[in-house]
């Protein structure tokens, strides 16, 4: 088979479990989970590829792949089902030396190399499945060039408190990378990887041999790969970006971008229509707000029906809000039903749960010293 040649071809790491997001996890995979009402995480990545002019994705899956890989489909949504390139689900496979699960996010792109070389890319982008953000890797791509770089890595600033929880890079005032550490205790930076990477190919490849070879690895790009790059002195760029991002791994972190949506100041747009955000998934009649409806200051999306009072919150596909039922700074999942008299509060309900009547389920508002808690709540008939 003949493949038209491709300077650039996209990796999507999809195939986390994604378990800090409870009940919404147990039976999709992460990227698969519903976002802002009408769309689902992934779409931002495969938006952000389309709105790029990368044309070639490969999506590499394992955990409970099938309604990831489903909704996925030939990519037509996105734009990526064209004669050229295409949208590819990736998932582990069986060669002639056995196989087995991915054991890490650089042994997935490492058991597909094949599929990179096939296009003669001499660029290879790494994307997570598993963020919310608006990005031109056009851009990123450019500078990487630019700058010849071996691998560039795009960065936000974080505050001190949650620099923890993420990759941190210490750079030059050329921003280039000297030190990179993954998680540390004890941060030198606020500098975060955002987990976006281009690499050019040949290092990539090297890399991730050698990565392979080293029984003692995680295969990670963040523990292993990169911190043996910077260690080797392979020009590593910092790639800063600063419009928004956010990493929806939990509950409250997939609660608060949600609420940005209606937040007008946060920076989460998706309304440009210069940069859109492509959605695949079923088609629903009209949304209905009913005569004893209130509804301020929310989202709301195809095929709910609203006749109670919903206030700052984010109303999913084919959700309903029965007469005398109350949602507050809330997200409520597709097909969710909250009965008449039933109170949701600073939550996020699974999808298909039914509220019932007259049942309470609140979390807790935050404060200056202390953010909000945020309940999640499935409870099906």
């Amino acid at each position: 088979m003949t493949y038209i040649r491709d300077e650039c071809v996209a990796m999507i790491l999809a195939g986390g479990s994604g378990s800090r997001l409870g009940t919404l996890t147990e039976k999709t995979a992460k990227p698969a989970v519903s976002f802002g009402g009408k769309y689902r995480i992934i779409d931002f990545t495969l938006s952000n590829c389309s709105n790029s002019g990368i044309r070639t994705v490969g999506v590499l899956t394992q955990y409970r792949p099938t309604e990831l890989s489903e909704y996925i489909g030939s990519g037509r949504p996105w734009d990526l089902d064209g004669s050229r390139g295409g949208v590819f689900i990736l998932p582990p496979y069986l060669g002639r030396d056995g196989g087995d699960f991915y054991s890490g996010t650089a042994d997935s792109v490492y058991r597909n190399l094949e599929f990179i070389r096939r296009y003669g890319a001499k660029y290879v982008l790494i994307l997570s499945g598993d963020h919310i953000y608006k990005m031109d890797y056009g851009r990123m791509i450019a500078e990487h060039k630019r700058r010849a770089a071996g691998v560039t890595v795009a960065t936000v600033e974080v505050p001190p408190a949650d620099a923890p929880r993420f990759g941190i890079l210490e750079t030059d005032d050329d921003l280039f990378v000297t030190g990179f550490e993954e998680k540390p205790k004890n941060p030198r930076s606020t500098t975060a990887s955002m987990g976006v990477y281009v690499f050019s190919f040949d290092i990539l490849a090297d890399y991730l041999a050698g990565d392979a070879a080293d029984d003692g690895s995680s295969h990670d790009f963040g523990k292993n790969v990169i911190p043996a790059l910077v260690r080797d002195g392979v020009p590593v760029l910092s790639y800063p970006f600063y419009g928004y991002w956010r990493d929806v791994g939990t509950v409250d972190s997939l609660w608060r971008a949600n609420m940005d949506l209606i937040n007008a100041d946060s920076g989460l747009d998706v309304r440009e229509v210069t940069w859109r955000v492509m959605t695949g998934g079923d088609l629903r009649p009209p949304q209905c707000i009913g005569h004893d409806a209130d509804v301020r200051s929310s989202v709301t999306s195809d095929g709910s029906f609203i006749n109670g009072e919903v206030k700052n919150s984010v109303v999913s596909r084919g959700a309903v809000v029965d007469q005398g039922a109350r949602v507050r700074y809330s997200v409520l999942m597709e097909d969710v039903r909250v009965e008449s008299g039933a109170v949701v509060e600073y939550a996020v309900v699974s999808p298909g749960t039914v509220v019932k009547e007259g049942a309470q389920v609140k979390g807790r508002a935050g404060s200056e010293r202390e953010p909000a808690e945020i309940a999640l709540y499935c409870q099906t008939t």
